[in-house]
């Protein structure tokens, strides 16, 4: 595999778009510890009046500004290559400024909400605090789980504790552990990678689908012990801070930062359930297609339809994503274009680089990008939706002032998700080959088994691990391999599960930010209804608008613009319809070819 240094400039980032080199990231860095100097004078001012108050915000806002942008600097720059010494320093030395600003504003919230409730409704107005007021309305609710002073302080202190589990199961999985080789289809060894893991799980040979699943989970099954004791980290971590903050549980504290009732995720794991007779129906047809007397958990990812070639370039996939998104309008199109031209994506693997894919917005600049780009449907997929989140992120920083440009994650998946979809109704309108067209039916069933159906089992796994952590319970890796046996059973029914899956938990790296995933099946819902209403009406107004809304308001507020209430069943109920729909035609075509 190339070093980062042997990569082509033409598809790595360009990071001088943010600093000039790193001499003036330092500069930059400088510059921020000094403003971050100036914080603790505004102690004590702020309830003075409500110009004090707007003061003391305006310098907040700047300060956080100013040290955030140093920070993503170097985390995009450890991300291109986590085995890079000077990244790695500069990550450390940005995380510990963002941790020193977190303990200087302690006294920002407590002050605030000393601040009598009605005193503060009548500074907020005050028209020089209308930045502020959704963000001053939201510390407002939260007053029952800020503490005094003092425990803020602490806490804040502990900002560079808390990353350790994370920090320590990316350098793991990332750079120090070693996955074996395996034998591929042309019975030549080739090493296994995480980025080249998603290709071989998809192969056409079942002996080299089980065998890499075999040594990919079997090397997190050698190292278990290691990476329970990580995860238990983490989870004691989330438990500890919703407890001493007067949380009902980890998960109400992090819906709680949305203002989103527990009932969203709990009516989520239900729809999900009530669908689960149409998922076992999905792998029977699976197992009858692809001529199988038993299916496995490893033969669920490999194409049901043989003999189709769907091989993306990349440069295919740039003219394919904007083509599909067409409908979104001639703004979104520009953008697109400038995407391509002004190198937001780094494409392509390189050793050392971060695994997977991600979106980055940098306020002020542009989003960045990353990639691991393979040449196949699911990258030109992956590409469409983090440039889902990408447009979301840059309409918002362009719309909104640095305070709200935001948007929180219970609507990040949403923008990306509609991507997908889109490009989904795309391909299948304009195919005409009837294999193709059943490879693309199944790729769309994929979506719907990967990112509702896997990302709720996620969910409910998160679930059960911290609260058997808050019950007093170890998470054991025999504890932890149970739980998540036992989700896959329930949602797999029908499938072999072998013995090796019950691992397949320890190498999910979002389950180190507790409660993110349930929003992947929560944006795959809301994103089928949106995407059709586009399509259906050609009014994608609404939908352009929820993407310059940031985080000016609540997730689920944003959303009602573009149509969608979650607060109601209809919208995970509706996308299971869906599901059993797009099964029911799939099995119809199958039929036919």
């Amino acid at each position: 595999m190339k070093s980062r240094k042997e990569m082509n400039p033409e598809f790595t980032w360009d990071f001088t778009h943010i600093y000039a080199d790193n001499k003036a990231w330092e500069a930059a860095l400088a510059e921020a510890d000094k403003i971050a100097d100036t914080i603790p004078a505004l102690k004590g001012t702020l309830g003075e009046s409500a110009e004090s108050l707007k003061n003391a915000m305006d310098l907040l806002a700047k300060a956080n500004q100013a040290a955030e942008l140093p920070y993503i600097y170097a985390m995009l720059y450890k991300s291109a290559d986590n085995g890079d010494n000077e990244a790695q320093e500069m990550e450390a030395k940005a995380m510990t400024l963002l941790v020193k600003l977190g303990t200087v504003c302690s006294f920002i919230e407590p002050e605030i909400l000393a601040i009598p409730e009605e005193t503060l409704k009548q500074y907020m107005e005050y028209e020089g605090l209308a930045t502020y007021r959704h963000m001053l309305e939201d510390i407002s609710r939260g007053r029952a789980h800020v503490l005094d002073e003092k425990s803020e302080m602490l806490l804040a202190k502990m900002g560079d504790i808390t990353r350790v589990p994370d920090d320590c199961f990316t350098m793991f999985s990332n750079v120090d552990m070693e996955l074996p080789c395996i034998t591929d289809e042309k019975g030549e060894k080739v090493q296994l990678t995480n980025g080249n893991m998603g290709v071989y799980r998809e192969s056409k040979d079942r002996r080299v689908r089980e065998e890499t699943f075999e040594g990919y989970f079997g090397t997190y099954k050698k190292y278990v012990n290691t990476v329970a004791a990580m995860y238990a980290g983490s989870v004691k971590t989330d438990n500890y801070f919703a407890d001493v903050r007067g949380y009902e549980s980890a998960c109400h504290k992090a819906l709680f930062g949305g203002n989103i009732p527990v009932s969203v995720y709990d009516s989520l794991i239900e729809a999900v359930h009530g669908a689960l007779p149409t998922m076992k129906r999905y792998i029977n047809l699976r197992k009858e297609t692809l001529g199988l007397e038993s299916i496995d958990m490893f033969d669920l990812y490999t194409p049901m339809v043989e003999d189709v070639d769907y091989t993306v370039t990349y440069d295919q996939a740039k003219d394919m994503v904007k083509k599909a998104l067409l409908p979104l309008g001639e703004r979104y199109q520009e953008l697109l274009e400038k995407a391509y031209s002004e190198h937001w994506m780094d494409v392509y693997e390189n050793k050392g680089k971060r695994s997977g894919a991600f979106s980055c917005g940098v306020y002020g600049v542009h989003p960045y990008v990353l990639l691991n780009y393979t040449d196949s449907l699911d990258d030109a997929f992956t590409m469409a939706h983090e440039l889902g989140h990408a447009m979301h992120s840059y309409l918002s920083s362009e719309k909104q002032d640095y305070v709200n440009h935001d948007y929180r994650i219970m609507v990040a998946e949403v923008a990306s998700t509609v991507n997908e979809v889109l490009l989904t109704m795309y391909l299948l309108k304009n195919e005409t080959d009837k294999k193709r067209k059943a490879y693309i039916l199944n790729h769309f069933l994929e979506g719907f088994r990967t990112t509702v159906f896997r990302q709720t089992l996620f969910a409910e796994f998160e679930r059960k691990a911290h609260d058997m952590a808050q019950a007093g319970i170890p998470l054991t890796p025999k504890a932890l391999c149970e739980i998540y046996h036992g989700l896959i059973s329930l949602y797999y029914e029908g499938a072999g599960i072998n013995d090796i899956m019950q691992y397949e938990w320890a190498y999910i790296p979002h389950f180190y930010t507790a409660y993110y995933v349930y929003q992947y099946a929560t944006g795959f819902s809301s994103a089928v209804a949106i995407a059709r209403n586009i399509l259906e009406t050609g009014d994608a107004s609404g939908y352009l608008e929820f993407l310059t809304t940031g985080g000016s308001d609540y997730p689920l507020n944003e959303l009602k613009i573009a149509g969608i209430d979650l607060t109601k069943p209809e919208a995970v109920s509706s996308a299971m319809k869906v599901f059993d729909d797009t099964v029911t035609e799939l099995k119809e075509l199958l039929s036919e070819i």
